[in-house]
């Protein structure tokens, strides 16, 4: 297959055509690498919007990728689960200060382990209660240890009790929000609520809290106050039927090879329970539409969609010094606003505030250039995705007028 097929808009303003047909060039290289079966980037900057499709759907086959392929975001979800609370907020239904106990009693009053890695019942009483800014700023006491189960009591403990909070979306918890609430009840709190930035339960925890706020199934919340009112026809937790074929295959790097990934069907059928940090796929267009919204202001076409000053909070760094040198290899020294990577301007890379989902997608927002940037590949976080991100970044930036 010829990956250097397609076209590249002619724009004016906001993107450059010839920084653009560049970008095509060097991320077609990516695939002729093998790096990536295929991909779609978009942009926009300025009222322009491109997106362009390079590569195949599936790996060794010549059925180019769509334009209006979906994609497995799993962490990307963890924006749009932000923004869904901060509309909880907005409504008044939720406040930012307040214990989740009040509509998750389950959670309510968790102990803390005297240690992280000590035995279950070596706890002493929390010195406050988890808040919903807690859920945001992923300082609610419970989170990601990357180190072996057998290594850590809460971590063997949390996969006995399938919650599958502490690591990829696949394969997806069995319990339904009321139990799997329930299940995370009986484990303590790792740290004292307000204190560490741990990845990433926070989102699951925040699903379920939207579900309670609102009074209806989280997906239900999601496509009447997001999806709909932004144009996002595509995103959901769930796959249509009739949209299936649109959904790409996805793999893993395995010595430098392509193998296909099974992801058991979990987006194919509604789950159990809505995971608010990784359940979500869909389109780079309707994830470009997202982004628009949030480096507007909270502004949709014009009409207000969010409040700005929430705005402000949630694309603003929330932690302390000592809290970003603790927070370890996955946020790497950066900032945490509310579901959002804090990212000064660098050497290399995007700069603003964005996330990225282990199924190799990327999403970043620039406030200084206007610029909103998405990538979507197939293939896991892994060896040789970073130099593809790498890659489409110093493109991207190259692109703008």
């Amino acid at each position: 297959m010829d990956t250097d097929e397609g076209t590249v808009p002619m724009v004016s303003g906001g993107l450059s055509a010839v920084g653009l047909n560049r970008l095509h060039e060097v991320m077609a290289g990516q695939v002729r690498e093998g790096r990536v079966p295929g991909l779609v980037l978009g942009l926009r900057r300025g009222g322009d919007v491109h997106i362009d499709a390079i590569g195949s759907a599936v790996a060794g086959g010549s059925t180019p990728i769509w334009p209006d392929a979906i994609f497995r975001l799993t962490s990307m979800t963890r924006p749009v689960t932000a923004v869904a609370t901060l509309l909880l907020v907005q409504d008044g239904r939720l406040e930012l200060d307040e214990p989740i106990g009040r509509l998750l009693p389950e959670l309510a009053g968790r102990p803390v382990l005297r240690q992280p890695d000590g035995p279950l019942d070596d706890i002493v009483p929390a010195s406050r209660p988890v808040t919903v800014r807690d859920l945001l700023t992923f300082r609610g006491g419970f989170g990601m240890i990357l180190a072996p189960p057998d290594e850590y009591p809460i971590l063997a403990a949390e996969q006995a009790l399938e919650l599958s909070s502490l690591g990829p979306p696949t394969p997806a918890t069995p319990h339904g929000l009321d139990e799997w609430l329930r299940r995370m009840g009986r484990l303590p709190l790792m740290d004292q609520p307000g204190t560490r930035w741990r990845y990433s339960t926070g989102s699951m925890i925040l699903g379920a809290l939207i579900s309670r706020a609102a009074g209806q199934p989280a997906a239900a919340f999601y496509q009447e106050r997001i999806f709909g009112p932004l144009g996002m026809p595509d995103t959901g937790f769930v796959v249509p039927a009739g949209q299936l074929p649109r959904l790409v295959p996805c793999y893993a790097s395995d010595g430098g090879t392509l193998a296909p990934f099974d992801d058991g069907g979990q987006w194919a059928r509604p789950q159990p329970f809505t995971d608010g940090g990784g359940g979500l796929a869909g389109p780079v267009a309707d994830y470009l539409a997202f982004g628009q919204m949030l480096l507007d202001g909270g502004r949709h076409r014009g009409t207000r969609f969010l409040a700005p000053e929430l705005v402000a909070e949630m694309t603003t760094d929330q932690l302390t010094a000592p809290q970003r040198d603790t927070a370890g290899p996955i946020l790497d020294g950066r900032g945490w606003g509310y579901g959002v990577s804090i990212i000064g301007r660098r050497a290399a890379g995007p700069a603003g505030y964005g996330w990225d989902g282990g199924f190799g997608t990327a999403w970043a927002n620039d406030p200084d250039t206007g610029l909103v940037a998405v990538l979507c590949t197939q293939v896991l976080a892994g060896p040789g995705g970073g130099a593809v991100e790498e890659a489409f970044w110093a493109g991207a930036y190259r692109a703008l007028n």
